[in-house]
């Protein structure tokens, strides 16, 4: 496999992954969170820092608008739940399995 065919498998793999999270706006991040330790936003974040690191002027909220499909404030008021107190709690639980972000957890 060559370098660039790697790349666009990866980026099938990470295109699939987003378009099953828009599908799956039943899925509430901080359920991701506390399953898997990241979410969303954390796609989001990686997202604008590549970006970032590569010159473009793609900002967090740009990055939202990509892997929710809308911008992320659309996508509270459509889809975001209140959290429960038995997710915060498992929230703060898990934190230490959360995805790094930018030496971040």
């Amino acid at each position: 496999m060559t370098k660039d065919q790697q790349t666009q498998i990866e980026a099938a793999a990470f295109r699939g992954l987003v378009k099953h999270l828009q599908e799956r706006s039943d899925v509430q991040n901080i359920d991701l969170m506390n399953l898997a330790g990241f979410c969303r936003n954390c796609l989001s974040k990686w997202y604008a820092a590549e970006a970032q690191s590569l010159g473009l002027d793609i900002d967090y909220a740009a990055a939202q608008q990509q892997v929710y499909g809308m911008s992320i404030d659309e996508w509270k008021t459509n889809h975001q739940t209140p959290a429960s107190d038995e997710q915060k709690t498992l929230f703060e639980k898990t934190k230490p399995l959360h995805a790094e972000i930018s030496g971040h957890r």
